[in-house]
């Protein structure tokens, strides 16, 4: 169900940094959720943060990375201590499972993980 709900609207970046930053920034660990923004011109002397162009999700000994452009490309790390054991390029349906594997994993670690988890695929 996980996997379904953030599969549900996500054909873009702009996307799942909106549920990774928004829904749940607030349970994942501090700094498990980076978002690289790209800014033209026009947005630098606007003041606005531009538009998502990559994520970097950090869960555990996984790294998950999405980049934007017209076609989203999708990786997934294996780390330990910081030293990459392997690296895989994947299609985005494997990228959003090993997420919610990543996910559930923290929700069974922690309560507000786990109702973060139910807001999510209840829509609200």
């Amino acid at each position: 169900m996980v996997a379904a709900a953030l599969r549900q609207d996500a054909a873009d970046v702009a996307t799942y940094a909106r549920v990774l930053t928004v829904t749940l920034a607030d349970v994942l660990p501090p700094g498990s959720v980076e978002v690289e923004y790209e800014r033209s011109l026009s947005d630098r002397l606007k003041g606005r943060e531009g538009h998502p162009s990559r994520i970097v999700v950090r869960l555990g000994e996984r790294t998950l990375f999405l980049a934007g452009g017209g076609r989203p490309v999708a990786e997934i790390h294996h780390e330990v201590r910081g030293v990459v054991l392997s690296r895989d390029q994947v299609t985005l349906d494997v990228w959003v499972q090993a997420l919610a594997r990543e996910l559930v994993a923290q929700a069974d670690a922690s309560a507000r993980a786990a109702e973060a988890l139910r807001r999510l695929v209840a829509g609200t």
